[in-house]
């Protein structure tokens, strides 16, 4: 019978993907389970950004607006991330922020469902997803109704005074992964447009937009993209619907940002999603990370991801047992992205604890360990590793420390 220490050092060995973890900045011992929190540097990343520094900007100073084409970085940063997620060129866009973007995505739905007046997700959705919602209810002086209704029923509710669906395809604490393409035909079928969010998709799994026939979608950049902190984010408009309005009508979304026009004309294509000056360094960063997953067979990123949630999975068994931890995701990993999550009363309290023993993954309230499965960079042996470090924290009651219960402003 193989040994598990055999049965891993063969998975490792026959790694399609193994020799993407020396792309990256990683100090030896560490686990990194948060990837899909934070992705990992590129080692490219830091001299592409010491260039932009001191060259670019030193010794270029504005002439790199075009001498090193930072003004089309949104555009061609959005067509390297659109090869990633089954879109065309010219349909995805690099640009401000995640919760940005939704605003922008939502109002443009918007623009296009005349008469109807309802804005819908599901309960549980990503706090933002929500904020952005109530925020627009708030600026129709109450025209625009947001509603969140339970996972279970909320396609229930599409009907002929729904305007806009917004769904996050992965779910950010679950790893629940919805049907992309039988969610957008139901929705269609009440002529109800789909916003989706991507955050835990791009990178992670395969993605079909076009295919799919997707309305909108955003995501963001520092996750599986490994963009960096506060990456730009992206956003996706279907080239049938770019006609909508520019809700945030910013100068670098102008047909003419140069003729300076006091009046707002929208460019033609999905250069109206754009809004304020590209923040360059972000951009920088951004695509060295997309250049590396675009490296990647994204069938292989998926299968190495489903692998390494099956072998988690299998390995924190006993401890769910001995411990008390309940698996909080889909074991069939054909519906779950690529995080594992385990409930437990002192989540908090071990996640903490594990970061002594260098396995880094997160909380996420109430009660949740999130691990992250980056498939560029994580080995299997790192899973055999993290679980057995979680069990060394559980064994010993190492998480039963002060320090390790009072929550930080960051969890």
């Amino acid at each position: 019978m193989t040994s598990l220490a055999d049965r891993i050092a063969e998975l490792d060995a026959n790694d399609p993907l193994r020799e993407f973890r020396d792309e990256f900045q990683l100090r030896d011992g560490l686990i990194y389970l948060d990837g899909n929190s934070l992705g990992a540097v590129p080692k490219a990343t830091a001299a592409a950004m010491q260039d932009a520094v001191t060259e670019q900007w030193g010794e270029g100073l504005i002439t790199s607006w075009l001498g090193a084409d930072w003004v089309n970085s949104p555009r061609r940063i959005g067509d390297k991330i659109a090869g990633l997620i089954g879109a065309k060129p010219g349909e995805v866009i690099a640009a401000n922020s995640t919760s940005v973007n939704i605003f922008k995505a939502l109002g443009a739905a918007l623009s296009l469902q005349k008469g109807r007046t309802v804005i819908l997700t599901e309960e549980g959705n990503f706090p933002t997803d929500h904020y952005m919602m109530q925020g627009l209810e708030c600026l129709s002086g109450g025209t625009v109704q947001s509603l969140a209704l339970p996972a279970e029923t909320v396609l229930d509710r599409l009907d002929e005074d729904v305007a806009v669906l917004l769904l996050t395809q992965v779910h950010y604490k679950s790893g629940v992964m919805r049907d992309m393409a039988a969610i957008n035909a139901a929705a269609h079928t009440h002529g109800v447009l789909v916003i989706w969010d991507l955050s835990h998709s791009t990178g992670a799994v395969e993605v079909d937009l076009d295919g799919s026939k997707a309305d909108f979608a955003i995501g963001c950049g520092y996750k599986f993209l490994n963009g960096g902190p506060g990456a730009p984010a992206y956003i996706y408009v279907a080239e049938r619907h770019q006609h909508a309005d520019a809700v945030l009508a910013g100068w670098f979304g102008h047909a003419r940002p140069f003729a300076f026009e006091e009046r707002y004309e929208a460019a033609s294509g999905i250069e109206r999603f754009l809004c304020g000056t590209p923040p360059i360094l972000g951009m920088v960063a951004l695509e060295e990370g997309v250049d590396l997953i675009a490296k990647a067979d994204m069938r292989a990123v998926r299968a190495k991801s489903v692998a390494l949630a099956q072998l988690l999975i299998e390995l924190m068994k006993p401890l769910c047992e001995e411990f008390g931890f309940t698996l909080a995701s889909p074991e069939d990993r054909a519906v779950a992205g690529s995080h594992v999550s385990y409930a437990h009363e002192q989540a908090y309290a071990i996640t903490q604890a594990l970061k002594e023993h260098d396995v880094i993954g997160d909380f996420r309230a109430p009660d949740v360990v999130r691990l992250g499965l980056t498939p560029l960079y994580l080995r299997y042996a790192d899973i055999a590793d993290a679980v057995a470090r979680m069990r060394e924290v559980c064994e010993t009651r190492s998480w039963d420390r002060p320090e390790f219960r009072e929550r930080a402003s960051v969890t």
